[in-house]
């Protein structure tokens, strides 16, 4: 039998939460978390919790499911859940893995653990491979990049773009979970953001929590109040910046 997938759910509506979590336990999973809303998931993955998947209803009290990805303090598989179908559009441009109907069934539900399962698989498989290097577009062709020369990737006007040298450049990847796959030590700075923290030559304190992260050659970039902490740690910072 599989390891069991240890998830979070997040639903304001007590008797769905409660719902979704028998589905997922009748499923085999553990069950870490039960949250109320947005702000306790981030409040709760700051203080050291752990999950293989969130499950994120969209429409919560303080901060929506949507805002919610895009302030995790690091990538992690979301599965949205949700009343409406026109939210799914809003869902995958969020990078959700995948997005439930309500009222969930354990055959849909069974697809969207798949999917957290063969993502969790294919990530250590790309990030142990030899190669640091990777293509960008480079007129009519393609010029291999070396990572260790690269400070952050930025997803922006429906691309993925790299920096090196404050230089940016276009690589063939269609989003950051692509990137994230081939190079694992990566670090999420919010949603949108990828930083190599070997490339950090400075951080100070931002505005309403986030952290302002100076790179290698001179570029300068904004972390999320949710990511910071992650960051932080990577770099050995044990004090606020």
């Amino acid at each position: 039998m599989p390891e069991a997938l240890k998830v979070v759910v997040a639903e304001d509506e007590p008797f769905n939460r409660k719902r979704l979590s028998r589905l997922l336990r009748e499923a085999g999973c553990e069950v870490a978390a039960e949250l109320p809303d947005g702000p306790a998931v981030l409040e709760w993955l700051e203080g050291g919790g752990q999950a293989d998947a969130l499950f994120l209803d969209i429409e919560m009290p303080g901060a929506s499911g949507l805002e919610v990805a895009l302030d995790l303090p690091r990538h992690l598989p979301v599965v949205f859940v949700t009343a409406y179908a026109e939210h799914a559009v809003k869902a995958f441009e969020a990078a959700a893995l995948d997005y439930l109907l309500k009222p969930a069934t354990a055959e849909r539900l069974a697809v969207s653990l798949q999917r957290v399962r063969e993502r969790l698989e294919r990530v250590p498989a790309q990030g142990a491979r030899a190669s640091q290097r990777y293509p960008v577009r480079a007129g009519d062709g393609l010029v291999l990049l070396d990572l260790a020369r690269t400070t952050h990737f930025l997803f922006e006007d429906d691309a993925v773009w790299s920096f090196v040298n404050g230089e940016r450049f276009r690589t063939t990847w269609k989003s950051l979970t692509e990137v994230e796959a081939a190079f694992p030590s990566l670090v999420r700075g919010h949603r949108h953001l990828l930083v190599r923290p070997e490339a950090v030559v400075g951080v100070k304190a931002g505005e309403f929590g986030r952290l302002v992260v100076r790179l290698q050659g001179g570029s300068t970039v904004e972390v999320s109040r949710g990511a910071a902490p992650g960051l932080k740690e990577r770099l050995g910072l044990k004090e606020k910046a």
